[in-house]
């Protein structure tokens, strides 16, 4: 690929000097053009005299009226003019074109002068009109010239000029205009192009990939890139969540390569006047122009169906991209299938846990933080964090203990690493605070253990399949998850709390409402999203009544039934790559596929309590700071109503608004009551006998 010469050898004015040459023939043309009253008639223009009209008959039609064929003229145009002859097809005439509209740029005379040749002070820029009087010899060739401002010719085509005014008009009255990004390459400008203003800017990267820190499948990937290869510069598609990362190996392949590398963001590009489609091509341009590899951040943009001019335009670029391209997003390179691209993908995963751990190490010796080798083993296991986002997570520790002057701890390590991460799931999901601890949890032995073993497979995941080696002999199902099942009100949503308080993860709550649709494909979609941002916001999932999309598959009866199959195949699949933490809560565990349970870590039992436990409840769900009455029959409670924790925490809730509003201490008669209308709400009546013991009680309600 040809390179524009640099600045120092290259200037047009040889090209002006011949454009002054025709200009002066010209304006010796024009007084016998135009009359030798025409520069000084006050009514020129609004009044058109007879004389006037006589002399424009006498002109034969479609004759240029300036031509001058002077063979003593120099027809040189310049180094850089003959680089863009040569990498666009351009014609001498074309040449000559563009040298009559970039002559006002350079010197404000040649307004003057073209307001003359054209016989009108309001028109400073050449017409087409103008250029074909100037340039051509014949009133054929005026006519065959007009093809060379049709939208395919090179000028045109390639952006090279711009033709202006409204299209309304004739083309022969229509002015030209060079682009701004011609001009400054012909002027030997280095500045951005102002269309980029606020989206981009020109680094001057010196560190090599050598000097980086990369995951294997990225070093794997990545191709060589020296100054030697420039002939034929790859197109790069960085994938992966470590865009940090990516950042740095493109600097890296423009340090190698030799060049400059111009960053734009087209995240930032929204926010400009114009549309992403009109700002690509500026932006390869650019790079083209000035000699600089390309990195687009932000491509992910590009797949939202409202930008499908911008995505089109893309595979155009990258079909005929001459720079080194470098595309950084999350999302997996989507060829358009119409454009061949040759674009290579290059995978950037978050880093390895004992990579991490590293990462940590090193952060915070450079932040004089102390951490013990179990905080360090959490960190790195726990969150999936990139290099700068563990940077920036002991900074914001560091800065943090600076101000309170406090010593950091391992608490606000963990709560600066959940900052670093994403917050998509908002959009999809509800996040729950956790408020309660192991104390709280009222459940059978057996099933406390279970959870503790789910605990403790979540913290020391690190340690088992990174240090031990056990990621080499799981290729799936590197996450956890386990299902939560039992009757509704049995803790199963505190068990989650409890779990997520206890690892330091967050926890979201899914919202089956903007996940489960009723259109083909859409569920699938939208748990594609949600699994993905759950990965970014190393969050744990919480799928409240499972059931309601880990159905069971059912025997195809028609095309419904075929399609719900399909899209519990695919949940099969995302469970078993996902590789953080799902809990599953049902209350309906026969409703799940057996394939689902056979993926599963962990299935553990939340059965309703029995009298002990029920009589724990009654006393736990009662605050210390509230108003209760010491004689309250917690026992007799326990035993007279076989209730779940859910319905007792309601009741315990309710008796207290009664109590606050008639008495002031919460007593039995006011626990009664709520007992008596919890059960009149899930559909169940008390007995006389269960209240026999307690005729003092107001009779309740009918």
């Amino acid at each position: 690929m040809a390179e524009p010469a640099s600045s120092e050898e290259l200037t047009f004015l040889p090209a002006l000097q011949r454009l002054d040459a025709l200009l002066a023939h010209a304006s010796g043309l024009a007084a016998d053009v135009y009359g030798p009253a025409a520069a000084t008639d006050p009514y020129r223009g609004l009044v058109i005299a007879p004389e006037e009209v006589e002399r424009l008959l006498r002109r034969p039609p479609g004759e240029p009226l300036l031509f001058a064929d002077d063979p003593a003229i120099d027809n040189d145009h310049g180094e850089r003019m003959a680089w863009l002859r040569d990498m666009f097809g351009l014609t001498p005439f074309d040449l000559d074109l563009l040298i009559l509209a970039i002559a006002p740029e350079i010197d404000l005379r040649y307004e003057r002068l073209y307001a003359y040749l054209q016989d009108d002070a309001t028109r400073k820029r050449p017409t087409v009109d103008l250029v074909l009087n100037l340039l051509c010899a014949s009133a054929a060739e005026r006519i065959e010239r007009r093809s060379r401002f049709a939208p395919d010719a090179p000028l045109l085509r390639h952006r090279l000029l711009q033709i202006t005014d409204a299209a309304q008009q004739p083309l022969l009255a229509r002015s030209i205009r060079p682009d701004e990004q011609v001009l400054r390459f012909l002027l030997g400008d280095l500045s951005l192009d102002t269309r980029l203003d606020g989206c981009a800017q020109l680094l001057h990267p010196t560190r090599t990939r050598h000097e980086l820190d990369l995951a294997p499948e990225t070093w794997a990937a990545l191709p060589e890139v020296t100054p030697a290869r420039s002939t034929a510069p790859p197109r790069l598609s960085f994938e992966g969540p470590d865009l940090a990362g990516q950042r740095a190996v493109a600097q890296a392949l423009a340090a190698e390569a030799g060049q400059p590398l111009l960053v734009v963001d087209l995240e930032a590009a929204q926010q400009t006047d114009l549309p992403l489609a009109a700002v690509l091509p500026v932006a390869f341009r650019e790079a083209w122009f000035g000699g600089s590899a390309l990195f687009l951040s932000g491509v992910d943009l590009l797949r939202d169906g409202a930008q499908a001019a911008a995505r089109a335009r893309l595979h155009a670029e990258l079909a005929e991209s001459r720079v080194l391209t470098l595309l950084a997003g999350r999302a997996p390179w989507q060829p358009d299938g119409a454009t061949p691209t040759g674009v290579i993908s290059i995978p950037f995963p978050v880093p390895p846990p004992l990579t991490r751990q590293a990462y940590w190490t090193s952060a915070l010796a450079t932040a004089e933080i102390a951490a013990d080798p179990a905080t360090l083993e959490m960190l790195a296991g726990q969150y999936r964090l990139t290099a700068d986002q563990i940077s920036d997570a002991v900074l914001m520790v560091r800065h943090r203990a600076d101000w309170t002057g406090a010593p950091p701890q391992p608490a606000d390590l963990a709560a600066a690493a959940r900052a670093q991460s994403n917050q998509d799931l908002a959009a999809s999901a509800r996040k729950i605070t956790p408020l309660h601890d192991w104390d709280a949890l009222v459940l059978p032995e057996d099933a406390l253990d279970q959870l503790r073993d789910l605990r403790n497979r979540v913290l020391h995941r690190q340690r088992v399949l990174g240090a031990w080696g056990f990621d080499q002999v799981l290729s799936l199902g590197r996450g956890v998850c386990a299902l939560f099942a039992g009757p509704s009100g049995t803790g199963k949503t505190m068990a989650a709390e409890v779990l997520a308080g206890e690892i330091g993860l967050d926890l979201y709550k899914i919202d089956l409402a903007t996940v489960v649709s009723k259109y083909i494909g859409e569920t699938e979609k939208n748990l594609e999203a949600v699994f993905n941002a759950a990965t970014r916001s190393n969050a744990i999932l919480f799928f409240d009544e499972a059931d309601a999309i880990f159905g069971k598959r059912s025997e195809v009866q028609d095309a419904h039934d075929r399609y719900a199959n399909l899209e519990i195949a695919y949940l099969l699949q995302k469970m078993e790559q996902y590789d953080g933490v799902a809990i599953l809560a049902t209350n309906l565990r026969q409703n799940l596929d057996d394939a689902f349970l056979r993926r599963l870590h962990a299935v553990i039992e939340f059965p309703m309590p029995d009298e002990a436990h029920r009589e724990r409840m009654w006393r736990q769900f009662l605050p210390d700071a509230a108003p209760v009455d010491p004689d309250i029959d917690y026992a007799w409670l326990a035993r007279q109503f076989r209730l779940s924790g859910g319905n007792i925490k309601n009741i315990v809730v309710s008796a207290a608004y009664q109590a606050a509003a008639n008495g002031g201490c919460i007593t039995m008669p006011h626990l009664l009551r709520s007992t008596w209308r919890e059960h009149q709400k899930i559909g169940l009546r008390i007995s006389a006998r269960m209240l026999d013991d307690y005729q003092a009680v107001e009779s309740p309600p009918a």
